[in-house]
């Protein structure tokens, strides 16, 4: 490939004879007759390497150097001085700016193509290396985005993938594809009694006696913190899973010796069968579990198939569902907010709006028991509009008490993502609120963009277009990829907080951590770390220059009048030590 060099040389005959040789030398050669025009050239041409001239009226060559080197594009490209000068201290003062060479005038052809070669050489090689170790970060990334950090099995989204392929080659009409859900019974009582590292340990040693158990049966992966899960391909009848469930079991029930000591645990199954009980991954993941659940209300050490448990609590629910249909009717639902901080000032700069459900007789109802109802019966998409009208219109009457930059964060669900009138609602509650978009930050995760990504990328930037920002929420979590993360016009990247839990001590979470931050710098994205507890923790995000975060360390999620307490006592986070000295 040609290589371009601009010649800045305010002497029209010296300017030429350059431009002259350059070009039968078989160089991509332009010029520029004085400074100011040469830098500007310099920012639409992006050159390989500068030729400069020291002396030149206005914008001299030590001015356009300083321009260049404080330039993100334009830094790192060779630049080599001509002068007619050659005392010490003009080559110190150059060289201290970034100069990579001086020619002094006058010079022989011989001189000046030696000085460009050495200087192209160099840089293809640091550029080689940069690519090198490019392909190098994106090859770890992708490793541990398959893979689970602690057991290195499959994670989630690699067990999606794999049950594709079964799915493509698996055409026989009695062929069953069986998908169990292991949970390991009392294991948060492991972790408190005999501390993580031995409950890691143990999760270890699970994930080696379920691979033992299913051989080349099926894919045995780990979906999050005690939880497995088993891919069968190869049974016939239900009998046969019956008979492999119980062979797990069996072998997780037997002792375990990890740090010096016997560990007796048990374990619960859920089974679910492709295509009786669903067809997707994620469906038949789901009833597996609700099965599973189903086991562990009976003692746990049991397996139970998901026909066994499919009316699980059918009352309460039911009665919880009619209940959050007159939520919002009733004023019942809550925003509140949790402070997000930026890790250069430590001062609150936004905040993320999360939906609280005050139920008249059940008291504080848990997201995580209303909201997957509101996703099944759709009234999440009634909800999730209140809370961004909601939080636009806090946000800014904050911003017209005095908080006039304050941004805030807002979770899409899925089906509402999928309305084909997003957009259009958006632009109503942006006109209706009068919040500026460039405050209003939509947060998406990961699953909800895998399914049909030309239509997500689409949907996308039909929002990005009013000028709105997109993060990516909880990444890493399990669908992860690479590609996906590079074809998505995100402008944030909210790191998940079970990356950064105990980060200090978990040596696997923090290799993913890191190389998940390489990525995104390298992409432009902001980073938000979430889930920040513990001055170690802080520690680690502000060493590796996340931009922002948000936890308990600062704030949990707020009410109204607390985060508006926030605002006005001036709240900060006391950043580590070191950091400040850095910035």
């Amino acid at each position: 490939m040609m290589k371009t060099i601009l010649v800045i040389e305010d002497e029209e005959f010296v300017r030429e004879n350059i431009l002259e040789l350059l070009d039968a030398e078989g160089f991509e050669a332009f010029g520029a007759e004085n400074g100011k025009i040469g830098f500007e050239l310099a920012k639409v041409k992006v050159p390989d390497l500068i030729l400069c001239d020291v002396m030149m009226p206005g914008l001299d060559g030590y001015g356009v150097l300083t321009a260049l080197r404080q330039d993100s594009v334009l830094a790192s490209i060779p630049f080599i001085f001509l002068t007619a000068k050659a005392s010490k201290s003009d080559l110190r003062q150059g060289m201290e700016l970034g100069a990579d060479d001086y020619l002094t005038k006058p010079f022989t052809r011989a001189e000046l193509l030696g000085a460009i070669g050495i200087r192209l050489k160099k840089q293809a090689a640091v550029e080689d290396r940069y690519h090198a170790e490019l392909q190098q970060m994106k090859a770890k990334l992708n490793y541990l985005i398959h893979n689970d950090s602690l057991t290195n099995l499959p994670n989630r989204f690699s067990l999606r993938e794999q049950f594709k392929q079964i799915q493509k080659t698996d055409s026989s009409p009695e062929q069953l594809v069986t998908v169990l859900s292991v949970g390991l019974d009392r294991f948060n009582q492991i972790n408190t009694h005999l501390g993580n590292s031995i409950g890691d340990l143990l999760l270890k040693a699970v994930a080696e006696r379920l691979s033992v158990c299913v051989g080349n049966q099926g894919i045995v992966a780990r979906l999050n913190d005690d939880q497995f899960a088993v891919i069968l391909a190869t049974i016939k009848h239900r009998n046969e899973a019956s008979q492999i469930a119980q062979d797990i079991l069996t072998r997780l029930s037997e002792t375990f010796e990890l740090g010096g000591q016997e560990i007796f645990v048990t374990a619960s199954l859920g089974i679910a069968l492709c295509p009786r009980d669903g067809t997707e991954i994620e469906q038949l993941l789901n009833h597996a579990h609700i099965a599973m659940m189903k086991a562990k209300q009976q003692g746990g050490d049991h397996y139970e198939f998901y026909a066994a448990a499919y009316n699980i609590g059918s009352s309460d629910r039911l009665a919880l569902q009619t209940s959050l249909r007159y939520a919002l009717e009733r004023e019942e639902l809550e925003v509140y907010y949790q402070p997000q901080v930026n890790l250069k000032t430590g001062e609150i700069f936004g905040a993320e709006a999360l939906v609280r459900w005050q139920h008249p007789e059940r008291g504080l109802v848990l997201p995580s028991k209303f909201i997957p109802i509101a996703e099944e019966t759709g009234l999440i998409v009634p909800i999730g509009e209140w809370v961004l009208y909601t939080a636009c219109k806090q946000v800014k009457v904050w911003q017209n008490s005095g908080f006039p930059s304050l941004q805030i964060a807002v979770n899409l669900s899925s089906r509402q993502f999928g309305q084909l009138d997003l957009r259009h609602r958006l632009v109503q509650i942006i006109i209706n609120t009068g919040i500026e978009p460039k405050y209003i930050e939509l947060e998406l995760t990961e699953s909800m963009l895998v399914q049909n990504t030309e239509v997500a990328i689409r949907r996308l930037n039909a929002l990005k277009a009013l000028g709105v920002k997109i993060a990516i929420d909880d990444f890493g979590t399990g669908y992860s990829s690479l590609s996906y993360l590079q074809q998505f016009p995100f402008d944030v990247l909210k790191i998940d907080r079970c990356f950064i839990r105990n980060i200090t001590e978990n040596t696997s979470n923090a290799a993913i951590t890191e190389a998940i931050i390489a990525m995104a710098k390298n992409l432009n994205l902001k980073l938000i770390a979430e889930g920040v507890e513990t001055e170690e923790e802080l520690s680690f995000v502000c060493q590796h220059q996340c931009d922002g975060m948000q936890g308990y360390l600062f704030s949990r999620p707020v009410p109204v009048q607390e985060f508006h307490q926030l605002l006005l006592t001036n709240k900060r986070l006391p950043l580590p030590t070191s950091h400040k000295l850095a910035e």
